[in-house]
């Protein structure tokens, strides 16, 4: 695939894979007339139609199994769904005067029934719009959570003009998610740039590592030093995948120009595709890349390491984690267990504070080499887990940009009657030192950022930062 990598310094990257590792649901399954949910066993069957019955069930669930479902207002799910469920009937040129929220009073059962009562009166009068009205139903109650580790999976059925391919050939770096363009933004300073050219498209197009996005879709992307909407354009997200039209600027050239991306297969490079990607740096300092947090990766890393050490000695290790958006915490603890023993990595906590540990997988040999971590806002969830235990027990040192702040807690699966999977967390994660990671992120101990002109002369100052800390 042709890759542009764009950076907006500080801006946060909320990539759309949770942590994988299940957690496990408190209590027993909810229930709520049959409405029971429980994780997936084996494969599920085919995806049918979501209704009101499957919304209920979704609802219930998140209720009985949610890291904060024994606390939470449920009238704010049921609000977030009925407001989502009235835009889409505006959406489509119509209103209907029975469609008003019903009064909430608190009871969870009953304000359920007041909801679905009112719910079956609108689509009853809306056939044509009853799948859809359910969806939106349902995505906008899990959406009402603000939970960045919860989520609805299904099937959405795409127009015939709809591009679902390997998308513009723009890979986007420390930069930010589409899910966050209307939201947590004041961590992003301008200016969006791009920071490698790998091909197709984007090389078709005459795009260089520098080259500053002034425009997108003819929308600035800062105004007044604060990030906009307009980013979102270049993160699509069904059914937004259309052409989009950059704005750009070459500082070294003065020269200002516009181009139009389309969607479009493309050639991968296989190398970049690689999760593990090692080298020598200096002659004596071991660089591992490690792209996420996927089964044995930690142990391909190590793997690396030792080759890498083969014959020589070695002044330390330079894990560069940026743009990797975590997987399964498991590999994360593994690989933070050759640089340390009988340590806490972090705890699971549930909403009333009772909290379990994550702990060092002391089988692990030590490699007792100093370690360097090259983080960024795309290095997110175990990815942060990783990164927030090498700094709060001392295992090393953290150079780059903070991290990204996604890191709610593990995500369990539940699968609902019509065959689609609702996910989200039973605990919260916290650091090591007990300390919220999830939106803030972990700072560097060496705030090094990347700049355009970094880019144009295809230099990494924050490698050169870690290497020139080994050496001291």
């Amino acid at each position: 695939m042709t890759v542009v990598r764009i950076a907006a310094a500080g801006l946060a990257l909320l990539l759309a894979a949770a942590c994988t590792a299940p957690a496990p649901p408190r209590g027993e399954a909810s229930t709520a007339g049959s409405t029971v949910c429980a994780p997936p066993q084996g494969a599920p069957g085919a995806e049918t139609p979501t209704t009101i019955d499957v919304i209920e069930q979704a609802y219930f669930c998140i209720l009985g199994n949610y890291y904060s479902g024994a606390t939470l207002d449920a009238r704010s799910l049921l609000t977030a769904g009925f407001v989502a469920l009235t835009q889409e009937v505006n959406r489509n040129g119509r209103d209907l005067p029975g469609a008003g929220m019903p009064a909430l009073t608190g009871d969870r059962k009953a304000d359920w029934a007041a909801f679905e009562g009112v719910y079956r009166k609108v689509t009853d009068q809306v056939p044509d719009l009853r799948d859809k009205l359910a969806v939106v139903t349902l995505e906008a109650m899990v959406a009402g959570l603000g939970d960045n580790h919860a989520g609805w999976t299904h099937d959405a059925k795409r127009p015939p003009d709809y591009y679902d391919g390997d998308g513009y050939g723009l890979g986007l770096q420390a930069n930010v998610d589409a899910s966050q363009a209307d939201g947590n933004l004041g961590v992003a300073l301008a200016p969006l740039f791009v920071t490698a050219v790998l091909g197709g498209a984007a090389q078709a197009a005459g795009l260089r590592a520098g080259d500053i996005i002034e425009s997108i879709n003819g929308s600035a992307p800062f105004i007044d030093g604060k990030a906009t909407p307009a980013i979102a354009a270049l993160y699509p997200q069904y059914p937004e995948a259309r052409p989009v039209r950059l704005r750009l600027l070459r500082q070294s050239a003065g020269r200002r120009w516009s181009v139009t991306l389309k969607p479009g297969l493309f050639q991968r490079d296989l190398a970049a595709l690689q999760v593990v990607q090692s080298k020598l740096l200096d002659d004596d300092v071991a660089y591992v890349r490690l792209t996420g947090f996927v089964p044995d990766s930690a142990d391909r890393a190590l793997r690396a390491i030792s080759r890498l050490r083969k014959g020589r000695t070695l002044s330390g290790v330079v894990l560069d984690l940026r743009g990797n958006g975590g997987g399964s915490p498991t590999e994360a603890i593994r690989l933070l267990s050759a640089f340390g023993h009988g340590k806490v990595t972090a705890y699971q906590c549930t909403v009333d504070g009772k909290c379990e540990t994550s702990r060092t997988d002391d089988t692990v040999e030590l490699l007792g080499l100093p370690l360097m971590v090259l983080t960024d806002r795309s290095c997110a969830s175990a990815c942060e887990h990783f990164s927030s235990a090498v700094k709060d027990l001392r295992l090393g040192q953290l150079v780059g940009t903070r991290t990204a702040g996604v890191i709610s807690g593990p995500a369990q699966s539940y699968l609902l009657r019509n065959n689609t999977a609702l996910g989200f967390p039973a605990r919260h994660h916290l650091g090591p030192n007990r300390e919220v990671i999830d939106r803030i992120g972990v700072p560097p101990d060496h705030y090094v950022p990347l700049t355009p002109k970094d880019a144009a002369a295809g230099r990494d100052p924050a490698l050169a930062k870690a290497l020139t800390l080994l050496h001291k």
